[in-house]
């Protein structure tokens, strides 16, 4: 089967930012209250329903998978790069990081307690959205909860927007639309946190968290 070219492009990019991402934001949870506390809430209701069995999907150099085995829950990353999942290795060898597609994940059928996707789905072209959250669905176990992460569009007027990220192609969402097409894989919107950009953002765009739940 031939490799779809924008998860291609995407683990290239990657890849070769891998060093500098990763220095660039291993202590970025150190200096996001917000952050920590959404990510407070998804370990709470993770561990509520019994499965601490968590993907960090997306993990980039694994920063934030680490955070979440601190918070209790038993996580391991995954990530399209394997230069970011060598590097992850080396610093946490105590988790586990494997190599792998958001789109075709090796995970048994509602095998996870939890989903964590903060700024990974960003990279998937908006046709092929529905797909991964339906892998998102099939993955989790009844009751399980998902948390996502992105960078919102201008208003409800713009569903979707393409922007200039740094490293990849890269799509903003308006968070009531991302929100119904939870709703269309079957995950029901929990909660929800917009912050607002900062002055020493780079990027001045709102960033949304969305907390979802698989039904019972």
């Amino acid at each position: 089967m031939l490799e779809h070219d924008a998860l291609s492009a995407t683990r290239e990019a990657y890849d070769a930012a891998a060093p500098t991402y990763a220095q660039l934001f291993r202590d970025t949870l150190r200096d996001s209250p917000l952050d920590r506390a959404m990510l407070g809430v998804f370990g709470e209701a993770v561990r509520s329903s019994g499965n601490g069995r968590v993907a960090d999907l997306g993990c980039g150099p694994g920063h934030v998978t680490a955070h979440l085995d601190e918070l209790g829950l038993t996580p391991y990353g995954v990530d399209v790069s394997p230069t970011m999942i060598e590097l992850a290795r080396q610093a946490y060898p105590g988790l586990r990081f494997d190599v792998g597609s958001m789109a075709t994940l090796d995970i048994a059928d509602a095998e996870l307690g939890g989903i964590l996707s903060r700024w990974s789905v960003i990279h998937t072209p908006p046709q092929e959205l529905p797909d991964i959250l339906a892998e998102f669905h099939r993955v989790l176990a009844p009751g399980g909860h998902l948390l996502v992460g992105f960078s919102a569009s201008d208003g409800p007027s713009h569903p979707t927007q393409a922007f200039d990220h740094t490293v990849a192609p890269a799509y903003r969402w308006s968070p009531d639309h991302f929100a119904a097409l939870l709703r269309g894989s079957g995950l029901a919107e929990v909660a929800r946190m917009v912050r607002e950009p900062q002055p020493t953002d780079r990027r001045q765009f709102q960033e949304v968290h969305l907390l979802a739940r698989k039904a019972q």
